[in-house]
């Protein structure tokens, strides 16, 4: 767990609130401070969901949602807390214990139900998880796909990589 250098890829913040989404871009230590990505969604104050995705250096992805007493999260590849502490803190939050170094097998780790009231079922994010030929931003498309925010989140993407 020695990531150092600035962690490449994004963070965004989505909100529904009165049946419209919102997708925003969150501040850059979120990819790398477990804390500071839950600190900034729990200061969006909304009626409606409020969640996060993470995509970071092409590797992985983390979904988090706050929720009453604590945060829902996923962590999309397990094995991605032996090379980030982002994702050792995923894992430390969900009290799991980090896979061995020898270990090549990718799996999630966390809430495959993270989303499912806003329609993606668990079988679903499973199937997008186990999609091991797209990078981690395409899988976050596909859940936005799914869910309803594409337009959004390509309308700030493409502000974000420009």
């Amino acid at each position: 767990m020695t990531q150092q250098e600035p962690v490449n890829g994004f963070a965004v913040a989505v909100v529904r609130e009165d049946g419209r989404w919102r997708c925003s871009r969150m501040d850059s230590s979120a990819l790398s401070e477990l804390d500071a990505a839950i600190t900034e969604l729990r200061q969006l104050r909304s009626t409606g969901a409020v969640f996060g995705l993470l995509a970071v250096d092409d590797e992985f992805f983390i979904i988090l949602r706050p929720v009453p007493g604590g945060v829902a999260l996923l962590l999309s590849d397990a094995a991605a807390a032996l090379d980030y502490d982002i994702a050792a803190d995923v894992l430390d939050l969900l009290r799991v214990e980090p896979p061995d170094e020898e270990d090549n097998e990718l799996w999630p780790e966390g809430d495959l139900g993270v989303l499912t009231d806003l329609g993606m079922p668990s079988h679903e994010l499973q199937i997008i998880v186990d999609e091991v030929d797209l990078y981690p931003d395409e899988q976050l498309q596909m859940i936005a796909q799914r869910i309803g925010f594409i337009d959004e989140l390509t309308k700030l993407l493409d502000t974000i990589q420009a």
